[in-house]
């Protein structure tokens, strides 16, 4: 509790709070006191959460962007009625209409004019912030993702598609948009566990050079490299892609933008230019945002993305223009990540108990409130997720997008011919 603010006082502000986000639906707060207290127009499904403790109050009037989340995690905000996705589907919808409370739209002022500080990625601070994300036990990420361990965003092509197959589609439909031929040397920056360059290699028939930074992707995926037979024609290094001095015929880069900072775009698309050849072909796929220039939430910062910023394309086009690529083509994905992280929060809550043996119950609640609030993010705050394909030479590629199908109805074809890869290697 603010201790020169009264426990009355306080709540008096939670209260304006909640009545100012909060204008349709049921909220049901139960105050540390055990008192009951209703918010929205009594529509829809009922939503309860009790606060256990009175310091959880602040949460809710002082930077509630970072102290929600640590209410949660503490156990002092608690779910009586209905799921933590429920509250922030519930407030975030109701945000759309009446944004956030006018002191914390002067915190956002403030988190925006600073944003540049908190992302400067120089060689060491970037390895230290992947590290921090994923060098995690990887046990805990074998709860949650698919077969392949696809950390990114899914293609679901119909409301039936499951996430092993959202995966593989997403997969197919890169690969299409580089437009490989076989031999082609292909860079793949922010390599992951190892699932997007065995595909390259092992269906598309490149020659895959994988760059992490992260020391316990880049063990699982040599791993899987040699378990694969696929060591003569897969490369994964334990490097910064900044240190590379070679030149591929494709490149193709998965979640990793999200992590380079606004001040390192120029220097990003730079380096890739430098590393591409004339009539190469470059596919960069990332969060993004419809709704302008921002900053990254206080919460996932000091959590789960430390350095990590979500890019408007109005921040990305101008650079890409300047650095001498061409776009020739530009796909948005609207609600496939919301999707795919529904998809990562059911089978998380479903492996509760194994994750809390990994770690503990707090660290259960942050992993919780991680996809909850990020699923929310993508259907009530404007997230979304663009892959823009950039080339040197506009006659690189086909006259139309025809090709891209073509292409996927080979690589289907292909991969129908060969067992699906297994990281734990079963």
């Amino acid at each position: 509790m603010m201790r020169w603010i009264p426990e009355g006082l306080m709540f008096r502000l939670v209260k304006a709070a909640l009545r100012y986000v909060v204008r349709f639906g049921r909220l049901e707060v139960i105050d540390a006191g055990g008192a009951l207290h209703r918010f929205g127009d009594n529509t829809g499904e009922l939503v309860r959460i009790r606060l256990a403790d009175p310091s959880a109050y602040k949460a809710f009037v002082f930077n509630p962007e970072l102290r929600l989340g640590e209410a949660y995690m503490d156990g002092k905000l608690i779910m009586e009625v209905g799921s933590l996705y429920d509250f922030l589907a519930l407030v975030m919808s109701n945000m759309q209409q009446a944004g956030p409370t006018p002191l914390a739209r002067l915190q956002g002022y403030v988190e925006y004019a600073t944003r540049r500080l908190r992302q400067m990625n120089t060689f060491t601070r970037a390895r230290e912030n992947v590290a921090h994300h994923y060098d995690l036990d990887s046990r805990l990420y074998e709860l949650f993702l698919d077969e392949d361990w696809q950390y990114s965003c899914a293609y679901f092509s119909s409301p039936e598609t499951g996430l092993e197959e959202a995966q593989l589609d997403k997969k197919r439909r890169l690969a299409a948009k580089l437009a490989l031929d076989h031999g082609n040397r292909v860079l793949d920056i922010g390599s992951g566990w190892g699932g997007l360059g065995l595909y390259l290699a092992e269906i598309a028939k490149g020659e895959v050079t994988g760059v992490t930074l992260s020391e316990e992707q880049h063990r699982a995926s040599r791993r899987r490299a040699e378990e694969h037979g696929a060591a003569d024609h897969v490369d994964f290094r334990l490097q910064d892609y900044r240190t590379l001095d070679e030149t591929f015929d494709r490149i193709v880069s998965v979640g990793m933008f999200e992590h380079v900072g606004t001040n390192h775009y120029r220097e990003y698309f730079a380096k890739c230019f430098d590393l591409l050849a004339d009539d190469g072909v470059f596919v960069l796929h990332s969060i993004g945002r419809f709704d302008g220039p921002s900053y990254t939430n206080a919460w996932i910062r000091k959590y789960i993305f430390p350095g990590g910023y979500i890019p408007a394309l109005s921040e990305v086009i101008p650079v890409i223009e300047r650095s001498g690529f061409k776009v020739s083509d530009v796909e948005i994905l609207r609600l496939h990540y919301a999707e795919t992280l529904k998809e990562w929060r059911r089978r998380f809550m479903q492996h509760w108990d194994k994750a809390a043996k990994i770690y503990d119950e707090r660290f259960c609640r942050m992993w919780e409130f991680y996809l909850a609030a990020s699923e929310c993010a993508f259907r009530y705050q404007d997230l979304m997720v663009f892959q823009i394909q950039l080339v040197k030479d506009q006659t690189a590629l086909p006259l139309t997008r025809r090709y891209m199908e073509q292409r996927a109805d080979e690589l289907r074809a292909c991969e129908n011919r060969r067992q699906p890869v297994n990281l734990a290697g079963e």
